[in-house]
């Protein structure tokens, strides 16, 4: 890694913002941000910086300057790499988020027809990388207000998942915020009665069963991290549903995405998919194993 930060660029004001949001970021870290633009009809010069009298570069220079002034109106200290490749957008992308620490690109909004497309690109991304990639739609780069200082994390408490722990209470220090840990689960059978209706008492020695193994599996982090004020919370219904209403008041929501090697077809779960559709804040999609 090179303590870097990668935004990808199309030309769509989400990009835009996925760029303001990744220079705050960086400048959290202290870490580089590189503006990155892919377009197979690129004409190139020998050095392959970009041919200024090419005609169809117009559009690639203008995507790049745009995001450059916009970072160094929110950033203006902040050191910026820019590039420009002539290839396949995921495949330069793909690699590019090997090189980082991190990969953020925009993502639709939340219209009755927009919200149910990501965008093919950053689908197919969240399934190929293996570096965490933080998703940010338009007017989501806004600074939050103070009702909205904390980062949300969903955890499933079925594997191990180390990384995205990590990656949740790093990022809530960073920003000297909360972390609020929300575990979501369905009822179990017993606890339904024949009639359909819910045994109480069944339905809270559940409860007190996942409030128990959720502050086991956060206790370590907190050891790790005393300075995050951990908030944890157990809600009986569906992990995604539990998700979307506990990140209604969160500057980013970090999900996770279990990473099945290379021999399985990459995929995202039902949990992912309702966090990079739905969610009203920037979501964080960390692979862990």
């Amino acid at each position: 890694m090179r303590n870097l930060i990668t935004v990808g660029l199309d030309g769509t004001p989400q990009s835009l913002s996925a760029a303001v949001w990744a220079a705050r970021e960086a400048t959290l870290r202290q870490a580089g941000l590189r503006l990155l633009h892919a377009w197979v009809l690129l004409v190139l010069t020998p050095d392959g910086t970009l041919a200024g009298d090419a005609e169809q570069n117009y559009w690639p220079r203008r995507i790049i300057e745009e995001a450059r002034a916009a970072v160094r109106l929110s950033c203006p200290d902040l050191p910026v790499e820019v590039g420009t490749v002539r290839e396949d957008p995921l495949d330069a992308l793909t690699e590019a988020a090997e090189q980082s620490d991190l990969l953020v690109m925009g993502s639709r909004g939340l219209g009755a027809a927009a919200r149910f497309a990501l965008g093919e690109i950053g689908l197919e991304l969240v399934t190929r990388t293996e570096t965490p990639m933080v998703l940010v739609r338009t007017r989501q780069d806004t600074p939050a207000d103070s009702a909205h200082h904390k980062v949300t994390v969903g955890v499933g408490l079925h594997a191990a998942c180390e990384e995205l722990l990590a990656f949740a209470f790093e990022t809530a220090a960073r920003r000297a915020v909360p972390l609020h840990a929300v575990h979501g689960r369905h009822l179990p059978s017993y606890a339904y009665n024949r009639g359909g209706g819910v045994e109480q008492s069944a339905a809270d020695e559940a409860v007190h069963e996942a409030r128990h193994d959720l502050a086991a599996a956060l206790q370590p982090w907190r050891e790790k991290f005393p300075e995050v004020a951990v908030e944890e919370e157990v809600v009986m219904e569906s992990p995604a549903s539990a998700l979307l209403h506990s990140s209604a008041h969160a500057e980013l929501l970090v999900v996770g995405r279990r990473h099945r090697g290379r021999l399985l077809p990459p995929r995202i779960g039902h949990v992912v998919q309702a966090a990079v559709h739905h969610a009203p804040c920037p979501v964080a999609v960390v692979p862990h194993t």
